[in-house]
C-alpha cells in the first residue's frame, strides 16, 4: 500500500531542547492515524513539519512520494486546527460563506462563483452533518458545530489527506463520540486519509486504523489492535505517569485512556 506520508530519521530541536528524536513514521493511503502523547511530547512540532511550516533539521519527509522541499500540491492536504469557539456571536459570516472561502485556493482569488461550486459547498456540509445550518451565522454555533464547519471548509478543495489538531477542543463531552464517528465516515466512505492529534485515546480506539505514540521518540506505531495489547506499564513510560485501562463496549474490547 502506498504511503501518503513517509518520515525517516527526523530530528528537531528548539535551541538546546530536542523535541523530536529519530522519528520514523509511515502513513498508508486510506488509513486513519491517531497520534497520541502527553503535553509537550512534540505532536504540534511534528504537524508543523509535515505541513511545511518548519523545515527538518535532520532527516526526511516525503508527501505523496515526493520530498517535502519539492512538494507543491498543497491543495491535496487539508488542515483543521484548534479553532472551536474562536468566533464571537457577532462575526458577520454565514456557515455557507465560511465553507465557500475554502475554495479560494482551488479557484483563485478573483474567479466567479458558479452553481457547481455551491453544490461542492453543500456537499461538504452534508458530509459533516451541517447542511441544514448553511444559512446560520457561524458565531451562533456551538464549538463542536463550528469545528464541523471548519472540516467542511477543508473538504471543498477535495484533499486526499486531512490533518486535524485536537479537533474536539470545545466539543461537548456527549458529542465527542458522534464527532469521531463523522470522521470515521469521511475515512471509510470518502477514502480520505486522516491524521489526528488527540488526547481521547479511549474514545477513538474503535474508529482509527493506526496509532502512533509520541513523546520525543516514537514509542509505538502500528495498527489499533496492536496498540490495545500494550501493557499499562508500557503506556505509563510514554506518558510519564500512570495510564488507566478503561473498558468500552466496542468490538476491540478494553482500551487505554
Amino acid at each position: 500500500m502506498q504511503s501518503i506520508i513517509e518520515i525517516k530519521h527526523l530530528f528537531y530541536r528548539y535551541e538546546k531542547d530536542t523535541v523530536l528524536e529519530n522519528i520514523n513514521l509511515s502513513i498508508p493511503d486510506g488509513s486513519f492515524l491517531a497520534i497520541v502523547g502527553p503535553n509537550g511530547s512534540g505532536k504540534s512540532t511534528l504537524l508543523k513539519l509535515i505541513l511545511g511550516l518548519l523545515k527538518p533539521q535532520k532527516g526526511e519527509i516525503f508527501l505523496f512520494g515526493q520530498e517535502i522541499s519539492k512538494f507543491k500540491a498543497w491543495q491535496q492536504i487539508g488542515y483543521v486546527s484548534q479553532k472551536a469557539n474562536s468566533f464571537n456571536t457577532g462575526f458577520p459570516a454565514t456557515v455557507f460563506e465560511v465553507v465557500a472561502s475554502g475554495l479560494t485556493k482551488k479557484l483563485g482569488m478573483f474567479k466567479f462563483f458558479k452553481k457547481e461550486h455551491s453544490r461542492i459547498v453543500l456537499d461538504a456540509l452534508d458530509a459533516v452533518g451541517m447542511k441544514n445550518f448553511h444559512n446560520r451565522n457561524i458565531g451562533e454555533l456551538s464549538g463542536g458545530q463550528q469545528q464541523r464547519v471548519f472540516i467542511a471548509r477543508a473538504l471543498v478543495s477535495e484533499p486526499k489527506l486531512l490533518i486535524l489538531d485536537e479537533p474536539t477542543v470545545g466539543v461537548d463531552a456527549e458529542n465527542v463520540n458522534a464527532f469521531y464517528q463523522m470522521l470515521n465516515d469521511l475515512n471509510k466512505n470518502r477514502g480520505i486519509t486522516l491524521l489526528l492529534v488527540t488526547h481521547d485515546i479511549g474514545t477513538i480506539s474503535d474508529k482509527v486504523t493506526h496509532v502512533a505514540c509520541l513523546n520525543k521518540n516514537m514509542h509505538f506505531h502500528g495498527e489499533t489492535s496492536e496498540f490495545e495489547q500494550l501493557k499499562k506499564e508500557d503506556m505509563s513510560k510514554v506518558y510519564g505517569h500512570d495510564v488507566h485501562l478503561i473498558a468500552h463496549n466496542h468490538d476491540h474490547g478494553g482500551v487505554l485512556k
